[in-house]
């Protein structure tokens, strides 16, 4: 059974990765960048059942929930591996990836572009020194397809368009353009040092919560909902189910014949059609009603996704089950 490396696994898709691949029975390292919170996560577990140990384990309880609920899958206490790795060590990720068959690299922080590309760098370069990687599947964006003046002349838009980085500048569109240029030199460094590199490229990702805190984008959904903002995003992107962008990175690394970039998206929407939606079955929330005036983010378009179809994933969830799948998980957890 193969082993794999699942970089940044407190990240939404990579909790769900992980959460995928101990399920389907392989064995699993994944990456955080406090090895101190794997400690405090065994005190808690220990703890939570005897009870001898419950004042120090409570003192850690904020850092340890962190990684906590990775342990609680099935099959992570015979199976998961929980490592240190940060994005911007040089050879940081060595240790993780060396003898493992296959790297989902999904870690990079959201709002910070030199850890997005540095950690691009790092985990490629891990992958090349490393014995038995056969294949490298890098978590991308439909952001780096989908910013650029001619967006809805070309529109539908697929895998050979490219975001135009001047645009992203223009635009303060600063996430789109870190995920861009990381993806631009993965490509560039796979070719240089010979990586069988495939690149999922999802829009925005809606699902249920797993962590025991959201993650940026649930938060942004959460925050919508609750009326927190002041203001819903001007924009008009493509959304998509967890469980969607999941099967699109197995399919990425197991099928042979994938190859190069996946788009991997179900509806093209504005946030206003999304808040319609919701408030219709949702009447009770505060949901925000000013929509920004931020421009560049908001052209219509539409996703090519017949790559992806042709190599299985052939439906995606609608944007009412992924946002009610969303939505239940927050009202289970006592966020809505």
């Amino acid at each position: 059974m193969p082993e794999f490396c699942v970089t940044g696994g407190t990240g939404f898709i990579a909790a769900y990765l992980v959460k995928s691949l101990l399920e389907k029975g392989h064995t699993v390292r994944t990456t955080v960048r406090d090895p101190d919170h794997i400690m405090e996560v065994m005190d808690i577990l220990s703890c939570n059942s005897t009870g001898i140990r419950e004042p120090i384990c409570s003192h850690y309880l904020g850092n340890a929930e962190k990684v906590g609920f990775l342990w609680e899958m099935s099959g992570a206490k015979e199976r998961l591996k929980v490592m240190k790795a940060d994005l911007m060590v040089d050879g940081s990720f060595d240790e993780a990836v060396e003898g493992v068959d296959g790297v989902f690299h999904t870690a990079c922080p959201a709002t910070l572009i030199d850890p997005c590309i540095k950690g691009t760098v790092n985990v490629m370069n891990s992958c090349s020194k490393a014995n038995g990687v056969k294949r490298v599947v890098l978590t991308s964006s439909c952001s780096s397809i989908r910013y650029r003046n001619d967006v809805q002349q070309v529109s539908p838009l697929n895998e050979s368009h490219w975001s135009d980085p001047e645009y992203c500048k223009h635009y303060n569109l600063w996430y789109a353009y870190a995920k861009t240029l990381a993806e631009k030199e993965a490509w560039r460094l796979a070719k240089e040092i010979g990586i069988d590199l495939v690149v999922v490229n999802p829009s925005f990702v809606v699902g249920p919560l797993l962590a025991p805190q959201p993650t940026s984008t649930l938060l942004l959904i959460l925050a919508i909902v609750k009326g927190m903002r002041g203001e819903y995003p001007n924009t008009t992107v493509g959304f998509v189910h967890i469980d969607d962008v999941v099967a699109a990175h197995i399919l990425a690394m197991e099928d042979r014949n994938a190859s190069g970039r996946l788009i991997c998206s179900s509806t093209v929407a504005h946030w206003s059609e999304i808040i319609e939606m919701l408030k219709a079955k949702y009447p009770s929330y505060p949901f925000e009603n000013k929509c920004g005036v931020q421009k560049g983010d908001d052209n219509p378009h539409s996703m090519d996704t017949s790559k992806v179809n042709q190599l299985g994933l052939t439906t995606f969830k609608t944007l009412p089950q992924m946002f009610h799948d969303c939505i239940k998980s927050f009202q289970d957890q006592g966020f809505l």
